[in-house]
């Protein structure tokens, strides 16, 4: 469950969720100014991104391959990598 590729999975899910939560808030800024940006309160809203991804992550592993932090199983990759898979 929690192996080496599953955190390094799960921490570039959370990384790249706190950096796009980062950019919607200083897009909802209205005339934003590097200067006088509120950074308390966009690093709170980057951070609350990340900790969601984490807990998405881990509410995940029940639901698709228990080495990632994906929801969907590892035979959805196979369609779309490798053709369809025939499950039955």
């Amino acid at each position: 469950m929690f192996t080496k590729q599953f955190l390094k999975d799960l921490l570039e899910r959370a990384i790249k969720t706190a950096a796009q939560t980062l950019v919607l808030a200083i897009g909802a800024a209205q005339g934003f100014d590097l200067f006088t940006a509120d950074w308390r309160t966009l690093g709170a809203a980057a951070a609350g991104g990340f900790v969601l991804s984490v807990l998405s992550s881990v509410a995940s592993i029940p639901f698709g391959d228990r080495s990632s932090p994906s929801v969907i199983g590892s035979d959805w990759v196979s369609i779309t990598t490798n053709g369809p898979v025939d499950n039955g």
